[in-house]
C-alpha cells in the first residue's frame, strides 16, 4: 500500500527521497513526508495531506541539507488522510522517526500501555505505537542501542510491516525491518538506498537485497549493511540480486499517462509471456514450473485458483480453460474471503495464486492456509522475488514489465496468457487434445500479440470518440456469455476503478434475471458478441436491450452484420478461439474505460481510495 524511500551517502538525501517517492506515488497518495538527519541538529520533518507535488511544495527549503534521510507516500488505513496522520511519525522524545508501510494489529493495547506510562499521541494512527515503543525500551535501558531497540519492539508487536527508522543520537544509521510488506535495499558505491520496491534507485544501482520475512537490517555506511532475524538476532549473510529493471519501463515514454502506456504495450507483454515457452514449430509449451510437477498438477482432484480483483477475473478465465481442456474441477475464491470459511483443501489439491505484485495480503494468507493443509501451490505473478514466488512450489512469472497505473491492464491480459498455456498444457499431457486441436490451439496463442496491435490500432480512435458520448453516464452494464462472461467483469471493474461510475458485469443470460429492469434510453449497455461461442444468444439479448431502447455498445469481430445492425456504436476486433477472445476483447474495454475517465477529468494513473499492491488485509 504505503511506498518507503530512504537514503544514506554522498548525494542530497532531499533529491533522492522526493524522486522515489515520486516513483512510488502509485502505491498510495493520500499524503506525503519526509525527514532529513543533519549532523549537529534535530530532524527536519515536513509531512502533509495530498500528494508528492504538495509535499515538494513546503519543503523545498530542505534540498541541500543533508545526506540521510527517508520518505513515505501513505495510503490511508488507521486514521484518515490529514497533515497529523501523514508518516514519518517522531517519538515522543523526538529522537526517533519512522516510516512504515502495513498494519499493527494491537496497535490498540500497546497505545494503552504507553499512555498509562505518560507517553502522548498526536495522530490517529497504528504508526505511532511503533516509534514510541522503541523510544520506551531505550527509555528503560539507555544502555540499550538503536537497533536492538527496534527489534526488542518488534517482537511486540503482531500484524504486517515495512519500517525505516532513524536515530537522531545515531546519525547516519538507517534500520529497516520487514513482515509481511515488500521492502528492497539497493547497494550503491558509497551509498544506500531503502525502497518498497526497486523502481527509486534503479537509475542509481543494478544491485539490491529483498529483505526476508522477518529480517531486519541495520545500514550504514561504515559498516554497510548487517541483516539479522527479528525473533532472535541470528545473522543472515544476504543474498545480492542482479536488478533487471531498466529506467525506460518506469517512465510514461511520451504517453500522457501510464496507464495509456502499458495498455499500448500489451502485445509486447503478451509476446514476452509467450516467448520461450510457446514453440510453435516443435509444436512444444514449454514451462518447468509445470513440465517439473506434471503429475502433481495432472492428477490433482480440484485446483482452486486464488486471487482478488483483476486477477480473480483472470483466474475465473483460468477456471474454463483449464475445466475445458485438461479436465480437472476447478474452484475460483477471492483470496480475501477464502481462508474465513473454512475450505475444503487436501494433500490432493492444487491451488493457484494469481497476483501481480507477488504481495497481496490476502492471498499471501490464503495460499498458506492451503500450503498447511498439504496443498501443492502454483504461483503466477508479475514481480520477481516477490513474497509469493518465494513461498510458493512451483510458478510462472508473467512478463509484463513494470506497472505502474493502479488499474490493471498489461498484467491481466498475461495472466491470461500464462493460464492458456498451463490449461493447453496440461490438455495435451492428459490426452485430452488431439495433436491436431492442440496445434490448432498453439497457433492461434501465437497470433496474439499481432492480433491485439490490430486492435490497438484499429479501435483506439474509435472508442475514444465513443467515449465523449458517456462522460456523464451514472450507471453502465457490461455484458458477456462463456469465457467472455470475465470479460464484461473486468470491463466493469476498469470503468468503476478510474472513472467512479457506477458498473455491472453480468452473464448475458442473467439480464433477465434482474438487470432487465434498469434499462431504458439512458443506460449504456457494453456486450462482447464475438462469432465464436453464443452468438445467437447474444442477438437474442441486443434485440431484448434494443425493445427497452437501451443503448448498445457492441464488441464484434470483423464483418459481423446482425448485432452492427442494431448497435448503436460498433467497435470491431479480430477474430480468434473462444477461449482466447478475453484478450483480445479486453483491449478496447480498457481503451473506452481509459477515455471516459480522461474526458471525466479523473486521474486514472491514481484512481481515488485505491493503491496498486494491497498489501494488508
Amino acid at each position: 500500500m504505503c511506498g518507503i524511500v530512504g537514503y544514506t551517502g554522498f548525494q542530497d538525501a532531499y533529491e533522492v527521497v522526493i524522486n522515489g517517492l515520486r516513483r512510488l506515488e502509485y502505491r498510495g497518495y493520500d499524503s506525503a513526508g519526509i525527514v532529513l538527519d543533519r549532523e549537529n541538529s534535530s530532524f527536519d520533518v515536513a509531512k502533509t495531506k495530498g500528494k508528492v507535488d504538495d509535499l515538494v511544495a513546503i519543503s523545498e527549503n530542505l534540498s541541500g541539507k543533508s545526506h540521510v534521510g527517508m520518505g513515505h507516500t501513505r495510503w490511508a488505513t488507521h486514521g484518515v488522510p490529514s497533515d497529523r496522520n501523514s508518516h514519518p511519525h517522531l517519538s515522543n522524545n523526538g529522537k526517533v522517526a519512522l516510516v512504515h508501510n502495513g498494519i499493527i494489529e494491537n496497535y490498540d493495547t500497546i497505545k494503552i500501555m504507553l499512555t498509562e506510562k505518560g507517553f502522548t499521541f498526536k495522530s490517529e494512527t497504528d504508526t505511532e505505537i511503533l516509534v514510541n515503543l522503541i523510544q520506551y525500551f531505550m527509555d528503560i535501558d539507555p544502555s540499550l542501542d538503536f537497533p536492538t531497540a527496534v527489534r526488542f519492539a518488534l517482537n511486540e508487536v503482531y500484524g504486517a510491516y515495512a519500517i525505516t527508522v532513524m536515530h537522531d543520537d545515531f546519525p547516519g544509521v538507517l534500520v529497516v525491518a520487514r513482515l509481511g510488506s515488500p521492502l528492497a535495499i539497493g547497494l550503491g558505491t558509497n551509498e544506500y538506498f531503502i525502497a518498497s520496491d526497486a523502481s527509486p534507485f534503479v537509475e542509481f544501482t543494478k544491485e539490491a537485497v529483498y529483505l526476508e520475512e522477518g529480517h531486519m537490517a541495520t545500514i550504514s555506511l561504515e559498516k554497510g549493511v548487517d541483516i539479522r532475524t527479528i525473533k532472535d538476532n541470528e545473522k543472515i549473510v544476504p543474498q545480492v540480486q542482479e536488478l533487471k529493471l531498466s529506467l525506460e519501463q518506469i517512465e510514461k515514454g511520451g504517453y500522457e499517462h501510464f496507464m495509456l502506456k502499458e495498455i499500448f504495450e500489451q502485445p509486447k507483454s503478451i509476446q514476452d509471456t509467450l516467448r520461450g515457452r510457446l514453440l510453435v514449430e516443435e509444436g512444444i509449451i514449454k514451462m518447468a514450473g509445470i513440465w517439473d510437477h506434471l503429475d502433481r498438477i495432472g492428477q490433482a482432484q480440484k485446483i482452486t485458483i486464488i486471487a482478488c480483483g483483476t486477477s480473480w477475473h483472470a483466474g475465473l478465465i483460468g477456471e474454463y480453460l483449464i475445466e475445458e481442456f485438461a479436465r480437472i474441477p476447478v474452484e475460483v475464491e477471492y483470496a480475501s474471503e477464502f481462508r474465513y470459511r473454512n475450505p475444503i483443501i487436501t494433500e490432493n489439491d492444487v491451488v493457484i495464486a494469481i497476483s501481480q505484485s507477488g504481495e497481496t495480503a490476502d492471498t499471501m494468507a490464503a495460499l498458506k492456509m492451503a500450503k498447511e493443509k498439504g496443498a501443492f501451490i502454483y504461483g503466477i505473478c508479475n514481480v520477481v522475488d516477490s513474497s509469493i514466488a518465494r513461498v510458493t512450489d512451483a510458478g510462472s512469472y508473467t512478463h509484463a514489465g513494470p506497472e505502474i497505473g493502479v488499474a490493471s491492464t498489461k498484467a491481466f491480459t498475461a495472466q491470461l496468457t500464462v493460464l492458456s498455456l498451463i490449461a493447453l498444457k496440461l490438455g495435451k499431457h492428459k490426452g485430452n487434445l488431439s495433436n491436431q486441436e492442440f496445434m490448432s490451439l498453439i497457433t492461434e496463442l501465437n497470433a496474439l500479440p499481432k492480433k491485439v496491435e490490430e486492435v490497438l490500432e484499429n479501435t483506439h480512435e474509435i472508442t475514444k470518440e465513443i467515449a465523449k458520448h458517456f462522460v456523464d453516464a451514472q450507471n453502465f452494464l457490461y455484458l458477456g456469455r462463456g469465457y467472455n462472461f470475465p470479460a464484461a467483469l473486468e470491463g466493469a471493474l476498469k470503468l468503476k476503478e478510474i472513472s467512479y461510475i457506477h458498473a455491472e458485469g453480468y452473464p448475458a443470460a442473467e439480464m433477465k434475471h434482474g438487470p432487465i429492469a434498469l434499462i431504458d434510453e439512458n443506460m449504456p449497455i457494453v456486450i462482447i458478441a464475438p462469432k465464436q461461442g453464443h452468438y445467437d444468444k447474444i442477438v437474442s439479448n441486443v434485440q431484448e436491450i434494443k425493445a427497452r431502447k437501451g443503448k448498445v455498445i457492441a464488441l464484434v469481430n470483423k464483418g459481423d452484420t446482425q448485432v452492427a445492425a442494431m448497435a448503436d456504436y460498433l467497435i470491431e476486433f479480430p477474430e480468434t478461439s473462444e477461449c482466447f477472445s478475453p484478450i483480445i476483447a479486453s483491449v478496447p474495454l480498457q481503451l473506452l474505460a481509459y477515455y471516459i475517465a480522461v474526458y471525466r477529468g479523473a486521474n486514472v494513473d491514481q484512481p481515488r481510495n485505491l493503491a496498486k499492491s494491497v498489501t494488508v488485509e
